[in-house]
C-alpha cells in the first residue's frame, strides 16, 4: 500500500514568505494539501497564506481590485479611481475603449495594440482573432454583430476554462488562484513564470475536451509574453497581476512612445552631428 500520509515538502506551500511555524502549524491542521500517493498534489502546492499575510481572505473574489500578498490593495492611485465602478475583467478591457462607449470595435484593439508597437500583421491577427471569439457571446442580441464588436457590460460571457480562473463567471478577481498559478508553476520561486513554467501550466490547467478554452489561454498567454518581452525571459507576477487589471497596457504604450520620442532625439542629434561636420 502506498503510503498517504499528508506532509509538506520542504519548500514554502505556496508562500515565499512562510515561516516555519507556519508550515508546522499547517501540518498539524486537520487537513493535507499533499499526499504521497498522488504525486500530482506534491509537484503543484496550491497558496496557503501564512499567519502574518498582507493579504485579506485571499479565497474571496474581489469586483473592483486586483490584490496579491506583494500588493494586498491592489492597483492604487488614479487608475482605481478611474476605474472603481467596473469590475476587474472590465479594467482589463477598458484600455481597448478609448472613448469610454462600453463597446470595443476590432479597429480600437487594433489601434491599441499598434500602441505597444506590434507591427502591423501582428495587430491584425490579434484583433481578428479576439473579435471573432469574443464577439458573440458579448452580444446583447441572438443575431451576430457583422461589425464583431464586443461589448464590456457583459464581456464577462467570454469566461473559458483550461487557465488560471483567476476571473470568476462575473469578472471578479480571486486572488486565491491567481496565486495559486505562482504556487505550483514557478517552482524555482523566480518570483515569475519562465516559457517553460508557462508550458506546464497550460498543460496542467487543462481539462478534458475543453478545446476552446486550451487554445484560448494559449493565445492569451502568447500575447501576455509578447507585450511584456520580458529581457530575462520570466514573465514577473507584478506584470501578471497588471494584467490581469488592465492597468499595464497604457504603460507599456507610453513606454513604446517615450522609446520612440528618445529615438527620434538622438537620430536629430546624430543628424546635426554629421551636418556640422
Amino acid at each position: 500500500m502506498p503510503d498517504s500520509t499528508s506532509f509538506i515538502p520542504d519548500r514554502s506551500p505556496g508562500h515565499l514568505n512562510a515561516t516555519n511555524q507556519d508550515k508546522a502549524a499547517h501540518i498539524k491542521k486537520p487537513y493535507s494539501i499533499a499526499i504521497k500517493c498522488a504525486p500530482v498534489t506534491t509537484e503543484r502546492l496550491p497558496y496557503v497564506p501564512a499567519s502574518n499575510d498582507r493579504l485579506l481572505d485571499p479565497g474571496v473574489a474581489r469586483a473592483n481590485s486586483a490584490p496579491t500578498q506583494e500588493h494586498p490593495h491592489g492597483t492604487q492611485g488614479t487608475w482605481h479611481e478611474q476605474h472603481k465602478n467596473q469590475t476587474v475583467l472590465q479594467q482589463h478591457c477598458a484600455y481597448f475603449d478609448p472613448d469610454n462607449d462600453g463597446i470595443i470595435w476590432p479597429l480600437d484593439t487594433y489601434r491599441s495594440t499598434r500602441a505597444w508597437g506590434w507591427s502591423i500583421l501582428l495587430a491584425a491577427i490579434a484583433a481578428s482573432i479576439i473579435h471573432f471569439g469574443l464577439s458573440y457571446p458579448s452580444n446583447p442580441s441572438w443575431i451576430p454583430d457583422p461589425f464583431f464588436r464586443i461589448w464590456i457590460s457583459r464581456v464577462h460571457k467570454n469566461a473559458h476554462g483550461s487557465d488560471s480562473l483567476s476571473y470568476d463567471n462575473e469578472g471578479r478577481f480571486r486572488p486565491q488562484l491567481f496565486e495559486d498559478t505562482f504556487s505550483k508553476y514557478d517552482v524555482e520561486g523566480k518570483g515569475g513564470l519562465s516559457i517553460g513554467d508557462l508550458l506546464r501550466f497550460h498543460k496542467g490547467q487543462r481539462n478534458a475536451f475543453d478545446f476552446w478554452g486550451w487554445s484560448a489561454t494559449f493565445l492569451e498567454w502568447t500575447a501576455v509574453y509578447l507585450l511584456l518581452w520580458p529581457e530575462d525571459g520570466i514573465v514577473r507576477k507584478e506584470d501578471a497581476r497588471k494584467v490581469m487589471d488592465g492597468s499595464i497596457f497604457q504603460i507599456k504604450a507610453d513606454e513604446y512612445t517615450a522609446r520612440k520620442q528618445n529615438k527620434g532625439i538622438t537620430g536629430a542629434q546624430s543628424g546635426g552631428m554629421v551636418k556640422s561636420k
